[in-house]
């Protein structure tokens, strides 16, 4: 073991990109915490069950059985190479050479199945890229997937390649440099040793690039997630542990009407203390619904930053599919670009500015208090094309839950507004006046009854 000028350069390279990712994901902590408060504690044993299923297993993904074997190989090959990534940061830092060499026969089943899954991510990506650019896929388009989305998938599956690049140039030069004495198994870079220099000096040059473009690569990477829709694949462990565990049918009541009906129907029903203010009297109202991010709950928002943007919710929603408005996936995008715009923008690349007119900076702080979610993003006839299917939450394969962002802002529409469509105001009044959704008289509700005694009887007598 020694330490050189490398050493000291790669720790200060490494504390830095990982100093700035932590960096970055503060921020947007911060961001999702400004929701509204809601306890998700307890079943803790069926939650760390459904994080294995659905965010571990892929449980979801499989409905659709092509892109989740291909996602499986990146998924698997991101997972195993990333061993790899720890023995270049031990190499890194102590100035060791093959850090994990001393595990001998694994070591060797170690780097063949590195070297294995990196050529099947290759072939991976160049499959994702084949649907996403050449062969079309629906679900990939609409009007949320134009500008920075569309690049930002396209710059993910580049960074793939130039990742696995970078692995191989590594192995092979490492291999036709020391040969046999070299630890481990190379099935891949056996054969591409052929394509380099017989110059010693030159093929320690070409590990050493192959060997910093990888680790630098990656903190690169890491980096770049906060600014793109990868950065799922650390949100959705959190998103799938948080996630609903009531029917997906069921509705949320609103906490201070359900303390008033109560009231009313029983003079003596006390408000628990926990809807109380500290000293006792009526808690300060609290807006009904969500106009802004910060009147949904922080869950919507972790939803929002776990979003992968594949758009398995958009393709399935009956109402988009009819060439209504509605997107699913447009308002959790929606969602996570008004909350960067309002509160805190950690991401390097500011992407939810791409594609975007400058603005004079006064301009952009009244957008920031005036620009709100519903209206400033998200249109009201985007939220009554709604049906309230669940159709878009069984589909997300990390458990997002689009429908209640759009529950809550149609409860803002109705509640705070009175701004719900016509048809609906008729069955409102028709509920408050009839007890029903109809035009009918609580006394005539049973007529139908009546008239089918009648017609029975007569054709009973004229039989």
């Amino acid at each position: 073991m020694h330490f050189s000028f490398q050493n000291i350069l790669f720790l200060l390279v490494a504390v830095a990109g990982f100093g700035l990712f932590f960096w970055q994901a503060r921020k947007i902590r911060a961001n999702i915490l400004v929701g509204r408060d809601r306890d998700m504690s307890g079943n803790v044993n069926e939650r760390l069950w459904k994080t294995l299923l659905v965010a571990f297993g892929q449980q979801k993904m499989f409905k659709r059985l092509t892109p989740a074997l291909l996602h499986l190989v990146v998924y698997i090959g991101f997972i195993v190479i990333n061993i790899e990534v720890i023995e270049i940061l031990a190499d890194g830092i102590f100035g060791t050479h093959r850090f994990l060499q001393f595990l001998g026969p694994l070591y060797s089943a170690l780097t063949a199945t590195n070297e294995v899954l990196g050529a099947l991510v290759i072939l991976a990506v160049a499959a994702f890229w084949w649907r996403r650019n050449v062969q079309g896929v629906r679900r990939f388009t609409g009007p949320e997937m134009r500008a920075w989305p569309r690049l930002d998938a396209n710059v993910i599956l580049y960074i793939e390649v130039i990742l696995m690049a970078a692995l191989f140039t590594m192995n092979a030069a490492d291999l036709k440099l020391h040969g046999a004495d070299l630890p481990g198994a190379f099935p891949i870079s056996q054969f591409l040793t052929g394509l380099l220099p017989d110059s010693p000096a030159a093929l320690h040059v070409l590990e050493r690039i192959g060997w910093w473009a990888h680790i630098v690569g990656i903190l690169l990477f890491l980096n770049y997630l906060p600014s793109s829709k990868h950065f799922h694949i650390i949100m959705a462990f959190p998103n799938v542990y948080f996630s609903r565990l009531v029917p997906q049918g069921q509705f949320s009541n609103v906490e201070s009407i359900t303390h008033e009906v109560k009231a009313m129907m029983d003079p003596s029903y006390e408000v628990p203390a926990s809807a109380l203010a500290p000293d006792g009297s009526a808690a300060a109202p609290t807006p009904f619904g969500a106009k802004d991010v910060d009147d949904l709950a922080w869950t919507n928002l972790l939803n929002a930053y776990s979003c992968t943007e594949c758009g398995r919710c958009t393709s399935v929603c009956p109402a988009n599919l009819t060439g209504k408005l509605l997107s699913p996936r447009k308002i959790i995008m929606d969602t996570r670009d008004r909350v960067e715009e309002k509160y805190n923008s950690p991401l390097v690349f500011s992407p939810n500015l791409y594609g975007k007119e400058a603005k004079h900076p006064e301009q952009e702080q009244l957008d920031k208090e005036n620009h709100t979610l519903l209206r400033g993003y998200v249109t009201p006839e985007e939220l009554w094309a709604c049906t309230t299917c669940n159709a878009c939450v069984e589909a997300c394969p990390v458990n997002i839950n689009p429908l209640e962002s759009i529950v809550e802002m149609r409860r803002f529409l109705v509640l705070e507004e009175s701004a719900a469509p016509n048809s609906l105001n008729v069955m409102f009044s028709n509920i408050e006046n009839n007890g029903a959704p109809w035009a009918f008289s609580p006394s005539d509700r049973f007529n139908w009854a009546d008239d089918l005694f009648v017609t029975e009887k007569t054709t009973v007598a004229q039989a």
